[in-house]
């Protein structure tokens, strides 16, 4: 008599919604079709963790230096209470501003390599966050909520398509020496299958635990894997748990030849080398330009997206509530060149056209001064700038008001920033969904919409 009852598996993949194959299919490395043509193939993400100021680099505000000195409550009107509660007098930038490229962008002299690629970059002026503190806005900038417990951006995007590259994860984070306020779980998986959490790896020394086999010969290692495999075999059909512990095993061994050749520099010529900043003095630098040039080793071998962390130029990262200078200097210095590096690179190679290059922190500043020579968070307007796969280049879209406090013109939240980057991958926001818990979810849960003005 035949079997009456099918298995989870075949039901999924026999599923006239598609949508369960769709996840298994992901679950396995398989690349599946996208809602419609995708405009980018890969996410390059730069996180500036700490909160650069917009109005120091990409949002240009005279009327700070006009009323430099002076208190913001009788001129800007009223100030929402800060995240410390520390509201001093309108700072005007240290740094000054000129207009950049043919489009004219405004932007400062703290970033002088990005600046000259100014023509390249799509530059949002209106972006606003509901959070006002590090791990919350950090786990709002990753997963749409401001708490711990929902899948990445990068998990949903290898979720929806899939990998390119069979022996490298789809989501990957260099880590240049700091996780971001919130801990790894800023990379989660959440609910959705274990491979498509964020994998760490290192720049600096060993680049993944147990990354070199413990056996002595290929031999030995390849007759245990055979026989892991012959043990797995009928175990975990329809066990998505089990099946995602043993499809990471896989995964496991075959990184272990993927991965040194990836992280290996030494085929890169050293003019290369020298574009992203391996040259500089500063080391760290050194530690970004690396995790620059092995983004793009990353994007080219099929890696849907790869995050990159700040190197730590300064302990408290980007957070200059005491010492403007000294902190946003350090850390511009960290990054400045090897991001320019990595977009002429990655344009002089045919691939920035297929890959979006994102640079964002979780939040701004205050225009006035906290402490004297600092500025507090500010999570009602912030600048960000897109560049590459699909993006329209050389705009700045939105705008705060004249002080860069908060976002007036078309105002934008992160929810309309994830919603565009996966419709630049070709996923519908609204369409890419996972049942857990007994309802369906998706990472812009029920807002976002896609910024047209940015898009070619």
């Amino acid at each position: 008599m035949k079997n009456p009852f099918i298995s989870r598996r075949d039901f999924l993949q026999k599923s006239s919604l598609g949508f369960g194959n769709l996840a298994l299919s992901s679950l396995y490395g398989a690349p599946v079709i996208p809602h419609y043509r995708p405009r980018a193939k890969n996410v390059i993400f730069l996180f500036m963790e700490g909160g650069v100021s917009q109005v120091d680099s990409f949002d240009y505000k005279p009327m700070l230096a006009k009323h430099h000195g002076k208190d913001p409550r009788k001129i800007i009107g009223k100030i929402e209470a800060t995240q410390f509660g520390n509201i001093g007098k309108v700072m005007k930038s240290p740094w000054a501003f000129k207009q950049r490229g043919q489009c004219g962008a405004w932007i400062s002299e703290l970033f002088p390599h990005v600046a000259e690629l100014a023509d390249e970059l799509a530059i949002i002026q209106s972006m606003t966050s509901n959070f006002p503190e590090h791990a919350t806005a950090c786990y709002s900038m990753h997963s749409g909520l401001g708490l711990q417990g929902r899948p990445s951006i990068g998990a949903w995007a290898t979720y929806g398509l899939g990998s390119e590259n069979e022996n490298l994860p789809g989501y990957l984070v260099l880590n240049g020496g700091h996780i971001p306020a919130g801990g790894l779980d800023n990379f989660s998986n959440s609910f959705l299958p274990a491979t498509h959490r964020g994998n760490l790896l290192n720049v600096k020394g060993t680049p993944l635990a147990n990354v070199k086999p413990n056996e002595k010969s290929g031999r030995a290692q390849e007759i245990k894997r055979r026989l892991a495999q012959k043990l797995n075999q009928g175990t975990a059909k329809g066990i998505d748990a089990l099946e995602s512990a043993i499809a990471n095993h896989e995964l496991a061994a075959r990184m272990q030849l993927a991965i040194p050749e990836v992280m290996s520099l030494d085929r890169e010529t050293e003019a290369t080398k020298k574009l992203y900043g391996f040259e500089a003095k500063d080391k760290h630098t050194q530690t970004y330009a690396r995790e620059c040039l092995v983004a793009r080793r990353l994007i080219e071998r099929g890696v849907r997206f790869v995050e990159l962390t700040i190197p730590v130029a300064r302990p408290e990262r980007w957070d200059a509530h005491s010492d403007l200078v000294t902190n946003h200097s350090a850390n511009a210095r960290a990054v400045d060149q090897p991001i320019a590096g990595l977009i002429r690179d990655l344009k002089s190679r045919g691939l920035l056209e297929e890959t979006l290059v994102v640079w964002s922190g979780e939040f701004g500043r205050t225009p006035f001064a906290q402490k004297g020579k600092g500025r507090d968070h500010n999570e009602y307007g912030f600048s960000l700038w897109m560049a590459g796969g699909g993006i329209k280049p050389g705009i700045t879209y939105g705008a705060t008001d004249d002080w860069g406090y908060k976002a007036v013109d078309k105002p934008l939240q992160i929810h309309d920033l994830h919603a565009t980057i996966l419709h630049l991958l070709g996923l519908d926001h609204e369409r890419l969904t996972y049942r857990f818990g007994g309802r369906d979810f998706r990472l812009t849960d029920v807002h976002g919409e896609v910024v047209q003005g940015i898009l070619a």
